[in-house]
């Protein structure tokens, strides 16, 4: 498990693009046959991805938790964004479609991952953030996720938003999870931008063709940074940061956050002319 620490708002208006990617980008998550797993200082968040083919693969045990398992103190959202399969969660099997969710408690001990075919394998994305009070293993399809239409063609931001894991869909300690599909020719998302200093938010991008990139927008409304990101590539947000992005086609992304509260409308609005 691969480790990224805090970086200040002083530190990240000096880094050049070399040092903005080796600090908040995460590039190699989706590994056929692995897991991946990062594990970031801003809230102690776990991001991670994998990508079971010919058999299931189980979370490892990670010594740099110090826990007898890895969800002894903590709690695990995942979604996959690609072909059928299942996770598994002590004996109890959860099949997961394309876009559809499950979040695994605290005290959850083991934990794998299959596909059901290996020429088109799902791909799951993961995180996972401490928790202090054991919650329900619970499924969710992206129908019952309450789907919301937002934005407009003229603005470049018609979009579909599904909640997940939130105050009122699935119950957790802390955890913040749902995503966002953007319609054919709609480009920007979260646009007015925010920042939310009482938590961290990271964001996957998906469905995203190979020649297509998305810039993901970063830093403090008048110290702006850009990362230039490719399909099933995620990047961390500091709290202090703004998180917005444009790209060359249509995507989706899943949005995820843990902090001090879960109330999805916590948000410090950025307004559009005050960026630079």
């Amino acid at each position: 498990m691969k480790i990224r620490f805090q970086a200040s708002p002083r530190e990240t208006a000096a880094m050049d693009t070399s040092a903005l990617r080796d600090n908040f980008l995460l590039e190699n998550l989706m590994q056929p046959g692995k897991i991946e797993l990062i594990y970031s200082h801003y809230d102690r968040m776990i991001v991670g991805g994998a990508v079971p083919v010919n058999k299931s693969i189980e979370l490892p045990f990670e010594e740099e938790l110090k826990a007898a398992y890895f969800l002894e103190r903590r709690e695990m959202g995942i979604i996959n964004v690609a072909g059928n399969g299942k996770v598994t969660a002590d004996g109890v099997d959860y099949s997961l479609e394309k876009l559809e969710c499950v979040y695994l408690g605290k005290g959850t001990k083991q934990v794998s991952f299959s596909s059901d075919d290996a020429n088109a394998p799902a791909i799951f994305y993961i995180l996972c953030a401490p928790a202090h009070k054991e919650y329900e293993n619970k499924k969710m399809s992206k129908a019952e996720a309450t789907p919301a239409k937002l934005g407009d063609i003229s603005t470049s931001n018609k979009r579909t938003i599904y909640k997940y894991i939130h105050n009122d869909g699935i119950q957790s300690c802390q955890l913040v999870m749902g995503l966002t599909v953007l319609e054919p020719g709609s480009v920007w998302n979260s646009v007015p931008p925010h920042t939310h200093t009482r938590r961290m938010e990271a964001y996957f991008y998906f469905d995203l063709d190979a020649e297509h990139r998305v810039i993901h927008f970063m830093g403090e409304p008048q110290q702006t940074r850009h990362i230039v990101m490719a399909n099933h590539q995620a990047v961390l947000s500091a709290p202090w940061s703004m998180h917005f992005g444009v790209g060359t086609s249509n995507y989706g992304f899943i949005w995820g956050m843990a902090g001090e509260n879960k109330e999805f409308s916590d948000m410090d609005a950025v307004a559009i002319h005050e960026i630079q």
